[in-house]
């Protein structure tokens, strides 16, 4: 099988367009049609397994040490977000850029991660660097993760909602709406604080992305998700609205 690494530096994207692969869990890489390379919240290794006990079910499909990127995104501290076994590889060269929630700040000082090249976000900060423009957005993952972020990536004039681990808001939703979005992630797995396949449906309801993809299913057992539930409620409630049900080590293109 084709390397995921070989397919993501061959992929050409082409002017006014945006590639987003998807690694399984919360997992995403978007590739630009400048080339630049964005990481978000990459669980490359077994670390929750080792802290916490929860066994991954999923393939990794990449290896730390395959690309450098530009940017790596971190939403928040849990380990299957923010890797601690993956991000000082990641960031093990001179140019890549840490964009990290401000709860992943002790776990970054403690991995020596070069404060030089990492910014912390929280809800209401903007950074703009090459092409890209990253809003941090309202999350809400509980009490126990105040400072937890979405994602809101403009690119071009594409525009790209990852929600992040989050409940449901759908006066948020109706909100972040207003930017006429072009794709949005959703987490389904219903555990943890996090939005299940009926909480995704009602969101996309009032947010109406052109496209909806949702994610955070399958890595853990303890997780749960099921992407055939999301399913049949889009099909029963929003049966216009376009989703597409993503296969890891799948390319979106928008």
């Amino acid at each position: 099988m084709r390397q995921l690494s070989s397919l993501i530096k061959e992929t050409s994207v082409s002017d006014g367009n945006v590639a987003i692969f998807f690694l399984g869990q919360a997992g995403l890489v978007i590739k630009t049609s400048q080339g630049t390379l964005v990481a978000v919240d990459l669980y490359l290794s077994d670390c929750v397994e080792h802290f916490d006990g929860y066994k991954r079910l999923m393939p990794k499909l990449l290896d730390p040490k395959d690309l450098i990127f530009d940017f790596i995104v971190t939403t928040h501290r849990h380990y299957d977000h923010f890797d601690p076994d993956s991000v000082p590889i990641l960031m093990s060269n001179d140019t890549s850029i840490l964009l990290a929630a401000t709860d992943c700040e002790y776990e970054c000082r403690s991995l020596g991660i070069s404060p030089e090249r990492t910014c912390y976000l929280k809800h209401g900060d903007v950074y703009s660097k090459n092409d890209l423009v990253l809003h941090a957005v309202f999350c809400d993952h509980g009490p126990d993760t105040p400072d937890a972020i979405g994602l809101l990536f403009v690119i071009g004039e594409k525009k790209i909602y990852i929600t992040g681990d989050t409940s449901l808001h759908l006066d948020y939703g109706i909100e972040i709406g207003k930017f006429g979005l072009d794709v949005m992630f959703v987490p389904i797995n219903g555990a943890f604080g996090n939005l299940n396949e009926s909480d995704a449906v009602s969101l996309c309801s009032v947010v109406n992305p052109k496209i909806i993809v949702p994610y955070h299913f399958w890595c853990f057992a303890e997780h749960g998700g099921n992407p055939y539930l999301f399913m049949m409620e889009m099909e029963h409630r929003l049966p216009n609205q376009k989703y597409v049900i993503m296969q890891m080590g799948e390319c979106l293109v928008i």
